[in-house]
């Protein structure tokens, strides 16, 4: 049964989007205050089970089953997502200075295409509020650090604000991810082009390889690059040596949205589309880079998961890991079950 679907979603799906998000962080928030809460959540929502566990770029995962960024935005609920059964979380994007986001509204629900627009535009209280935060993690939840780069800090100077949060988050992350594909920073997909993002990737692989002991680094890539795109983000990989790749953010493109009016589309403008209609999109990324590399780097899966079959299919292409951001919202903690027995019944 899931109570989520019946109980929670219904009350939050009333109000509107960004006031649901508002109202669900509160709640968590002071469950996580609670004595015993988090381990009475984690003994009802996580599955122990030797085979989930994953070794992957050096670190080793419980499941494969992990939280996308942009939920999680400035490290606050890691502790308790985790007690719902994520194996791991991604915060951010974090930049180096606090910034609002676009305004408001800027996050728009389409359920009869199980979707979502977003266009947050990096809303986050900046890198050193994020690290106050991670000091005071109480679980061995596996933390991927998302980094981008301010609003108004231009292209030529972004390698700077990367380096900015790289340095800041680097005691307090497991791995770190490359956001140059959010479609809602001006000119930020720029960066995916490959010289600036083969100098941009070359100068974190630098500062990393001067740390102690270097993180993972992974590049999150859009799923609106053509085949030569990608085959230059498998020529970068190779060539600057970074860890994998999380493919895909959301896309700009709206052809894939069947069942929302075409009149709503266009009232809500702009932003980046998830859900559903990103399912194969996002699979067939992860397939392409896959094969055409030869398997030489390990992929992080996200993208209109909102089934445990839609998970199977992306690790059947080649995805070593699987991130949840819209599934999450639609279907609450039990997908992250269900997809777990899934990969267990299917030997995956």
């Amino acid at each position: 049964m899931n109570l989520y679907k019946i109980f929670a979603r219904p009350i939050l799906f009333r109000h509107q989007a960004e006031t649901a998000h508002s109202l669900t962080f509160k709640g968590l928030k002071i469950l996580q205050k609670i004595p015993f809460a988090l381990s009475i959540m984690r003994s009802m929502y996580a599955r122990h089970d030797k085979r989930l566990e994953r070794e992957v770029f050096g670190i080793k995962f419980p499941s494969p089953v992990g939280l996308a960024a942009g939920l999680d935005k400035d490290a606050e609920l890691y502790d308790v997502l985790y007690s719902m059964g994520f194996a791991f979380v991604e915060i951010g994007t974090i930049t180096p200075k606090a910034q609002p986001g676009n305004p408001a509204p800027r996050l728009f629900r389409l359920i009869s295409d199980k979707a979502i627009i977003n266009r947050m535009g990096f809303n986050n209280s900046g890198v050193e509020a994020a690290v106050e935060r991670l000091r005071r993690r109480k679980t061995p939840v596996v933390i991927g650090g998302n980094i981008g780069k301010n609003k108004v800090t231009p292209n030529e100077e972004a390698v700077s604000d990367y380096l900015k949060c790289f340095d800041a988050l680097y005691p307090y992350v497991d791995y770190f991810a490359v956001n140059v594909s959010s479609p809602n920073t001006p000119n930020l997909r720029a960066l995916q082009e490959k010289e600036p993002l083969k100098a941009l990737l070359a100068s974190l692989m630098k500062r990393n390889g001067e740390k102690p002991s270097p993180k993972p680094i992974l590049l999150k890539i859009a799923p609106d690059l053509t085949c030569e795109q990608l085959d230059d983000i498998i020529e970068i990989v190779d060539e600057v040596g970074v860890s994998g790749v999380i493919a895909t953010n959301t896309t700009i493109g709206r052809d894939l949205l069947f069942n929302t009016p075409a009149s709503r589309v266009e009232e809500i403008g702009a932003g980046g589309l998830s859900g559903q209609p990103l399912t194969e999109k996002s699979t067939e990324i992860i397939r392409y880079l896959h094969t055409r590399s030869g398997g030489s780097f390990p992929i992080i899966g996200v993208g209109g998961i909102m089934t445990a079959d839609d998970a199977i299919e992306k690790i059947k292409a080649g995805a070593s890991l699987v991130q949840l951001y819209t599934g999450f919202v639609y279907e609450g903690p039990t997908l992250i079950k269900s997809i777990e027995k899934a990969i267990i019944e299917e030997g995956l």
